[in-house]
């Protein structure tokens, strides 16, 4: 994916807000072009768990906005999945994010106690889990267009989470009223897919 430091324009959203930074082109080429396998979840009606952060959370579909900017959840409570991106349990990066503020602590807003092995899980109204195991945690700084590379396709099944993080900073924004200085990336590894027997054919 080509893009310029002017690209990266650190719309990077305060406590209503948090990846928005800039790409190129209509669509992100950080998307694989095609799935590897068929994904084992529908496209609406799973929640992202975390059982030792007590998060248990809705996940909605966003993509770009008119400004080629990330979407965002609208409540403290649900997380993004990004269309840009992989489905989950497909074979390559599926890209999720939610905000650590919202007019008080948001749905990730403790999501830095996170540890590597720790378990991340994704569980529909049908039965089927997939289960990720962390294996990083990292801080990006949102005004570097490096920090796009944790968006980027890659040749393993993987969940990629993004929140705000670092130190929040006031911008007299009417809508957003501030800004944080960083981002935090959950990188996890899928560990399986566990499908009821009706659904696996049993």
């Amino acid at each position: 994916m080509r893009y310029s430091s002017s690209q990266a324009s650190g719309r990077c959203m305060s406590q209503k807000g948090y990846v928005g930074t800039q790409v190129s082109g209509k669509t992100m080429s950080c998307a694989p072009s095609r799935a590897a396998s068929p994904p084992p979840l529908a496209d609406a009606g799973y929640q992202l768990v975390i059982e030792k952060l007590g998060i248990s959370a809705p996940v909605s579909t966003f993509g770009l906005d008119a400004e080629l900017v990330p979407e965002v959840p609208y409540t403290a409570t649900d997380v993004a999945w990004y269309d840009f991106s992989a489905r989950p349990g497909t074979g390559g990066n599926a890209v999720f994010a939610g905000h650590v503020t919202w007019s008080g602590p948001a749905v990730f807003y403790n999501l830095d106690q996170l540890q590597t092995g720790d378990q991340v899980q994704l569980r529909d109204d049908n039965g089927t889990q997939l289960v990720y195991e962390v294996s990083s945690l990292f801080q990006v700084d949102p005004h570097d267009p490096e920090s796009l590379k944790v968006m980027w396709a890659t040749d393993r099944d993987v969940m990629t989470i993004i929140t705000c993080s670092g130190k929040y900073f006031d911008t007299s924004d009417p809508v957003l009223g501030g800004d944080y200085t960083h981002r935090l990336v959950v990188r996890a590894d899928l560990l399986s897919v566990n499908a009821p027997a009706s659904a696996a054919g049993g």
